[in-house]
């Protein structure tokens, strides 16, 4: 993971703010009911490290930092799908998730897009038999664990099963659908699931067991590096409160500052969120294939691919459609060079490197 100076991330982090700020003058807006003193800001937040910035968000107070007086609720939800139904019914004004639960609430109506990206992590498909090691030596009462349907884990596996066995839905009659707690535990104890398609931490445990490899890669099923997990913001929560929606891009961005500059005392913070030693985290933090970053990658890929399949009806044509103007800014080959995040975020090597639309 590459240390950028922290003092150019934060004056990063202002202008992304002023930026935001001005985009949402250009345009009138509806006054918010709420005054700085009693916003409440409801945020969902899923298990694994790769909620990492958003856990340092939580714990470092970036959000009342940002904006003085404001009530932040914190929701511990388990999937994807559960998140995406309390965005519905309005009891979630910031969510996070993969991007597959995200485009089909779009795509049935949800009013809804997405406000950051909090980067790539290592994701891949772990199995303890011995006798399995193509997506083809799956037989008729194997049980492969994703945490949903329609989770970026089913669509990832989709897209290998349509490399491999010409059949993008092929395995689909053998998933079960299980929080990553409970998956690891039981491939762990090597009962009741076959498989499971696997995130951090819970992959790193996985694959600590001798008897339990990996045999497909997340990079290698989409073709190149794509974002995990996105935080999506209702419209009305944009809207309505554009001062508390500012503040929490700059806490969000501040927080990916703080773990790529100081992966250390971000291990220290997260170890007992976490149940893990400092060392430990902070060697997940740092694992190959570990990207924290705002800037989106493999979003209109992966829309592509969904579309193509029929997990949505309808293909977003310009990212505008399903990001906010902030993450649109975040992406320099809209305008024929890279943003100034992209240059300050990017991992293993060149910028660019290994990463699809």
């Amino acid at each position: 993971m590459l240390k950028k100076p922290t003092i150019v991330l934060m004056i990063l982090a202002v202008f992304l703010l002023v930026t935001l700020g001005g985009c949402q003058a250009s345009t009138p807006q509806p006054q918010s009911t709420n005054t700085a003193n009693e916003t409440t800001v409801t945020i969902a937040i899923q298990y694994g490290l790769a909620y990492a910035p958003l856990q340092i968000v939580k714990e470092k107070e970036l959000l009342e930092k940002y904006l003085p007086g404001v009530k932040v609720v914190w929701k511990q939800l388990g999937t994807g799908p559960v998140i995406r139904d309390a965005m519905v019914t309005g009891e979630v004004d910031i969510g996070f998730m993969g991007v597959s639960p995200f485009l089909i609430g779009w795509d049935k109506g949800a009013e809804w897009k997405i406000a950051v990206a909090s980067g790539s992590q290592p994701l891949g498909l772990l199995t303890y038999r011995e006798n399995i090691k193509i997506l083809a030596d799956f037989k008729s009462g194997d049980r492969i664990a994703t945490p949903a349907l329609a989770s970026i884990q089913h669509i990832l596996l989709s897209m290998q099963a349509e490399k491999e066995l010409d059949n993008a839905r092929a395995l689909d009659n053998l998933l079960v659908s299980v929080t990553h707690p409970d998956a690891a535990v039981g491939l762990l104890g090597k009962k009741d699931i076959t498989a499971h398609f696997s995130s951090p931490p819970y992959l790193f445990k996985e694959l600590d067991d001798p008897q339990i490899k990996q045999i497909l890669d997340g990079e290698d099923a989409y073709g190149g590096e794509f974002t995990f997990i996105y935080g999506v913001a209702t419209d009305k929560f944009h809207d309505s409160n554009p001062a508390a929606y500012s503040a929490f891009v700059g806490a969000f961005n501040e927080a990916v500052a703080f773990i790529n500059n100081n992966p250390r005392e971000a291990a220290r913070l997260l170890a007992p969120r976490y149940n893990l030693s400092e060392e430990q985290t902070y060697r997940y933090l740092t694992w190959k294939g570990t990207n924290y970053t705002s800037t989106p990658y493999g979003l209109m890929g992966m829309a592509e691919f969904m579309h193509r399949y029929g997990f949505i009806s309808k293909m977003p044509q310009d990212l505008s459609e399903i990001a906010f103007e902030n993450v649109q800014a975040m992406v320099g080959k809209r305008y024929g060079e890279l943003s100034a995040v992209e240059k300050l975020q990017w991992r293993n090597g060149e910028p660019g490197e290994n990463i699809k639309p």
